[in-house]
Order: structure tokens, then C-alpha cells, then sequence
């Protein structure tokens, strides 16, 4: 379903994510990857693919917000080290992986794409990650 400017979330992203709630320009998704805490925040602009594709304004908007996703990760789960990257190769949909990862994940070093299958969170859990990142982002 689109908002009323437009935005609507690329079906690919919807399939893998659950929604933790929008922020003033993104709207912020939990991968459904219980072995990765990663969020991912896609700008609600409809046909941006892009980071020059934004305003500047917005550009500034979004690595705020960015700023606050790592924080919150930080927050709560102390990684060794945190990923940000903005690829687009498969969904081009403009937006900006963040992800918190341990020297001792499945994954370390190498990228957390293609390695091993999805660990789905349980529902307790996710209700439980969704609820404390919400609290960390200020969308309580």
C-alpha cells in the first residue's frame, strides 16, 4: 500500500523485515535475521534510488537518523563493530543497511550476505527487539 506521497516499500524488503516504525524521513525495519541485528532505513521517497537522489536537506536527515539506528544498536547489544552501507544491487529501492556485527558471528569478517540460511527472530523475541529499538529511536 502507498503512503500519500507515493512511498511504497519494495516488496522484497517487506518480505525479509519487520516494521519497527518511521522516523521523521525513514521508515526503520528490523531484518528478520535473528544471527544479525541489523536495521535497515529506506527513505519514504517514492523512485529514489540514490543517495544524490535526495535533497540535500534530506541527505543530512538521513545520516542523522542513521546516526541514531547505530546508537540504538550500540545500545543495545555492544557490537564489536558496526556496518553501514548502502548497495541496492538486488532491490534498488534506496536504503541504507545498518548492522551490528561480533568477531565471533556466523559471518565475521566477510559481508552477512549469502552466508549460512535466515534464523527468523521467534515472535517473543521480535516483539522484544521491536519494542526496545522503538524505545532507543524515540518512537515510543
Amino acid at each position: 500500500m502507498a503512503d500519500p506521497d507515493g512511498f511504497e516499500l519494495d516488496p522484497r524488503l517487506a518480505a525479509d523485515t519487520r516494521r519497527v516504525g518511521d522516523l521523521p524521513l525513514s521508515r526503520v525495519l528490523l531484518m528478520d535475521d535473528a544471527r544479525f541485528p541489523w536495521l535497515l532505513l529506506v527513505p519514504r521517497r517514492a523512485g529514489r534510488v540514490e543517495l544524490d537522489d535526495l535533497p540535500r536537506a534530506e541527505r543530512i536527515t538521513l545520516l542523522d537518523e542513521i546516526d541514531l539506528a547505530t546508537r540504538a544498536l550500540r545500545a543495545l547489544v555492544a557490537p564489536d563493530k558496526l556496518n553501514v552501507a548502502t548497495l541496492g544491487n538486488v532491490v534498488a529501492q534506496l536504503h541504507v543497511h545498518v548492522i551490528a556485527r561480533f568477531r565471533a558471528d556466523a559471518a565475521w569478517p566477510r559481508p552477512v550476505w549469502g552466508v549460512g540460511e535466515r534464523v527468523p527472530y521467534a515472535p517473543v523475541e521480535a516483539t522484544k527487539r521491536i519494542a526496545r529499538l522503538r524505545d532507543h529511536l524515540g518512537l515510543s
